[in-house]
C-alpha cells in the first residue's frame, strides 16, 4: 500500500532537462498539434517567440522525469502496474521553448486511502535552470492525481 507518510514531502530540483527543436517537433507530432508554432522556426518567430514553442501538454515529460524520484522509492509503496493516471493540469507562467533548460521540483501534496486504494497528488514546479542548474525563473506548474489501486482491487 502506498505509504501516506510522503504526504508533504518534497525532491530536489533535478537536473536540467534541455528542450530540443525535434524534441518539440515529436511531442507535436505525436498529440496531434499541428500549429506551425510548434514546427517552424519562421512562424514561431513571427508569434514574438524565440524558437519553437512546446505544445502545453510537453510539460509532462519533465514533469515525469521528476515524479520518478517518488515512484521509484521503494518507501513509498507505489506499485506502479498498479497506478492509473486520474488528472493532470498544467498552469503557465510562458510557454516552453527550444533551448530552455527546464529543472522540477516535485512536491507530494497529498497521499489519500480509501476502500483499498491511495489517492496521490503532486505538483511539479518547473523553472528555467539558472547558473549551476539552480531554479531561476518560474515556467510552469504540473499538478498530477493518480490512483494505486490496492491488491483487491
Amino acid at each position: 500500500m502506498t505509504n501516506p507518510d510522503f504526504a508533504g514531502r518534497e525532491y530536489p530540483a533535478t537536473e536540467p532537462y534541455s528542450v530540443g527543436r525535434e524534441k518539440i517537433r515529436e511531442f507535436a507530432d505525436a498529440v496531434g498539434a499541428s500549429h506551425p508554432a510548434h514546427h517552424d522556426l519562421v512562424a514561431a518567430r513571427g508569434l514574438g517567440y524565440p524558437d519553437l514553442v512546446a505544445p502545453p501538454t510537453f510539460a509532462v515529460v519533465v514533469a515525469q522525469r521528476a515524479e520518478q524520484q517518488y515512484v521509484a522509492d521503494p518507501e513509498a509503496g507505489i506499485d506502479f502496474s498498479r497506478v492509473v493516471h486520474a488528472d493532470e493540469t498544467f498552469t503557465y507562467d510562458r510557454p516552453i521553448v527550444a533551448g530552455d533548460e527546464i529543472a522540477a521540483v516535485l512536491h507530494v501534496d497529498s497521499v489519500t486511502q480509501r476502500a483499498g486504494i491511495s489517492m496521490v497528488t503532486t505538483r511539479c514546479e518547473l523553472f528555467a535552470a539558472a547558473d549551476e542548474g539552480a531554479p531561476g525563473e518560474h515556467v510552469a506548474t504540473v499538478t498530477s492525481s493518480l490512483v494505486v489501486r490496492g491488491e483487491d482491487s
